[in-house]
């Protein structure tokens, strides 16, 4: 891992352009073997796609997320995207060289947390290839701390839903996966963009 201090999940900026595409292109081979490559076009126009998100960001729909190590570098990235009336979608994908270190799951965590304070969502629904066994790690593990928890993860042919009590005053579910281009619900984009 990058650097020697804990890494920070951090609001995608316009700041973070290059250290993303350095994650993407540093990990493009790694991802493709478990999701749908992102193709050429992706990274020949990059620019033009991060300043599409930002924007999208703005209007309230999505709220993309980088891990960042203490040197700028990603290790991740986390998306909540189709908010809409308490309810998101939750993608995620992370560096090849921190996964199955617990860094996922403690990413999720913290992001569903922020879900419920920064954005009023009460259910997060996402993906898991049948190819990534880890995602679907991160909804397995129980916490200890929340007994209303309900985690159902399942294949992409039927997208999992994690949902905690929205008046107990607690963080949301916790939910992961890198979800396809092709869910079910034709208003779901890939939430890992």
């Amino acid at each position: 891992m990058s650097g020697t201090g804990s890494p920070e999940l951090q609001l995608l900026g316009a700041g973070h352009a290059p250290a993303v595409l350095a994650f993407e292109v540093a990990n493009r081979t790694w991802f493709a073997a478990s999701v749908p490559d992102r193709g050429d076009d992706y990274f020949k126009h990059f620019a033009q796609r991060h300043h599409a998100l930002l924007a999208e960001q703005e209007s309230g729909r999505c709220a993309f997320h980088v891990l960042v190590a203490d040197d700028g570098a990603v290790l991740g990235r986390f998306n909540l995207v189709d908010m809409d009336e308490g309810v998101a979608t939750l993608g995620y994908r992370v560096a090849q060289q921190v996964a199955g270190r617990g860094v996922a799951t403690a990413t999720v965590q913290q992001l569903c947390r922020l879900a419920t304070t920064r954005h009023g969502l009460h259910t997060i629904n996402a993906s898991v290839t049948r190819t990534t066994p880890h995602p679907a790690g991160c909804w397995s593990r129980p916490d200890s701390s929340r007994s209303d928890r309900r985690i159902r993860p399942t294949s992409t042919e039927n997208p999992a839903s994690a949902t905690s009590g929205a008046n107990s005053g607690t963080d949301s579910g916790t939910a992961a996966g890198d979800g396809p281009a092709d869910l079910p619900d034709a208003r779901r984009r890939h939430p890992y963009r």
